[in-house]
């Protein structure tokens, strides 16, 4: 989409951190009414954190999933559900909750809401008659996403019966024995959990398809996001063991992390298995396209995280507790990247990705980047520190072709960057470019996002806390930590009505209120 490489501005709002009853945001009129909200400002790109399923422990982090493709059901809407006729409004009056982030509440309510669905579903007379339409679509989503779909509900079931990590199941499960397998899915019990799970899938991307129709109405891009790695105990391990670093038994050979560095000094061993790059390359990396290509149908661009791991990767052997005598080991490369080329870019060969190229910037990492049109990320949290002017974060050093945000996920608040992060040297620079003397925090969250959206780059994403001038509360994760992440919440949409004039006169200011007029984008532009 050419589109792109106009200049625009973005938000950075994940699904659960909207308004809803039912202990979690959801893909129903809050999502709508969002999109509204944005388009209404001149925003016209709204960026999501993975709508993988989630776990209480790991603390429903969206980076750690039983599935890199499925959906998560806690964001499938009750109420559309209920306009579809699948569910009763008088069905669902008992599973609202309040306003506060309750992951587990929402997770056990949409387990049951779901069931009534399905059951309401499959009843012969409504099956062949009211829900004709939809029992077509069903079948055309199984055939359409069988790579993913069956090994989903399979592995989920099987995580059922046997309560522990797939590595634990008695061994005909645990190797895939398809005699045993197969015997268990023609059970009555089992091939209507595998029908019920495929359709809990099938209503979640409808939904999410649906939100995406209604944003390209508006002229909003939606951006996904996608972990490099995916976590062990998952359906994707379990169903392509031929794929990872594996022993006999099935167990991590080798596992990923970071090297020792100056914010860590063993290092981090995040303990996700090693992809067995070369047994990828040898069917021109069909789980890669498959991956890619189900990210690009619930997004029109995406950002890949830990970009530099597709180039070489941190290879900690699987018995070291820590990272710090793992190994760099050479990726995939460009031999990915072309053919990612080959699949996914436009006319002028640019990849619809942003890299996540934080931290050491290796030149190969730049060079990928340059080669295939792929944007990177400046946060200007970054560029306030030693090093100024020459910061590659800082404002005046930014080029068309990446992406700016005053803070992500993983950062603080602005204002909460100002009052608790920010060290004095930092305070000190950033009064002296941004022009202002004793700055309060609500005015430092407000430089903040004045400077991301004046920024040359094509893309600014800003966070709902910033517009809003939270503080350290409203943060959405802290790495490294495990308790009290991910539970930011917008109670409603009222407190963004003054926000959302600030920011719809600023984009105006800086030109990025018309995403479709023609802004003489080059070579340089998003793709």
């Amino acid at each position: 989409m050419s589109e792109w490489r106009n200049r625009r501005a973005g938000a950075l709002m994940h699904i659960s951190s909207l308004p809803g009853r039912y202990g979690t945001g959801d893909l129903g009129e809050s999502a709508a009414s969002f999109a509204r909200i944005l388009s209404n400002a001149g925003i016209s790109a709204w960026q999501m954190l993975p709508l993988v399923p989630t776990s209480g422990v790991f603390s429903h982090s969206p980076y750690s999933s039983e599935s890199a493709f499925a959906g998560n059901i806690m964001y499938i809407s009750p109420d559309k559900l209920a306009e579809s006729g699948l569910v009763s409004a008088a069905e669902l009056e008992k599973f609202t909750a309040s306003g506060k982030t309750d992951f587990d509440l929402a997770q056990r309510s949409k387990h049951e809401i779901l069931k009534i669905c399905y059951k309401n579903f499959r009843q012969d007379e409504a099956y062949k008659t009211k829900f004709r339409e939809m029992s077509d679509k069903f079948w055309d989503f199984c055939a359409a996403e069988a790579y993913w779909l069956e090994d989903y509900a399979l592995f989920s079931t099987l995580k059922e019966i046997e309560g522990l990590a797939w590595n634990k199941w008695r061994t005909e499960y645990r190797t895939r024995d398809w005699n045993a397998l197969d015997s268990l899915k023609r059970t009555d019990e089992i091939s209507r959990a595998l029908d019920e799970r495929r359709f809990e899938q099938f209503l979640f991307f409808s939904q999410l398809e649906e939100l995406r129709g209604l944003c390209r109405e508006s002229n909003i891009i939606l951006i996904g996001d996608l972990p490099i790695y995916v976590a062990y105990d998952s359906a994707d391990v379990w169903g392509r063991q031929d794929l990872f670093e594996l022993d006999a038994d099935g167990n991590p050979t080798s596992v990923a992390g970071v090297p020792p560095d100056y914010f860590s000094r063993t290092g981090q061993r995040w303990g996700n298995p090693i992809y067995k790059w070369d047994r990828m390359r040898g069917d021109g990396y069909q789980w890669w396209m498959e991956r890619f290509r189900h990210a690009l149908r619930q997004a029109d661009l995406v950002r890949i995280d830990h970009f530099r791991g597709l180039l070489q990767y941190w290879d900690i052997p699987a018995s070291e507790p820590t990272a710090e005598n793992g190994c760099w080991k050479p990726g995939p490369g460009e031999d990915l990247f072309n053919a990612m080329r080959r699949r996914f870019s436009d006319s002028e060969g640019r990849l619809p990705f942003i890299a996540e190229d934080l931290g050491v910037r290796t030149d190969d990492v730049a060079r990928a980047m340059e080669d295939f049109g792929i944007p990177g990320m400046k946060v200007l949290q970054f560029a306030f520190g030693d090093g100024m002017p020459d910061n590659p974060y800082i404002p005046h050093n930014h080029r068309r072709n990446c992406v700016v945000y005053a803070g992500t996920h993983d950062n603080n608040t602005a204002a909460g960057w100002w009052m608790e992060d920010a060290t004095d040297n930092e305070r000190k620079n950033f009064k002296k470019y941004m022009a202002i003397s004793e700055p309060n925090p609500e005015a430092a969250a407000d430089a903040m996002l004045r400077a991301t959206l004046s920024s040359t780059a094509d893309l600014a994403v800003i966070t709902i806390q910033d517009i809003l001038r939270l503080g350290a509360e409203a943060r959405m994760n802290t790495p490294s930590t495990v308790k009290g992440n991910w539970l930011w919440r917008l109670e409603d949409f009222d407190s963004l009505e003054d926000g959302m004039k600030r920011i719809a006169s600023l984009n105006e200011l800086f030109g990025r209120s018309h995403p479709t007029r023609n802004n003489g984008a080059g070579e340089d532009g998003l793709p």
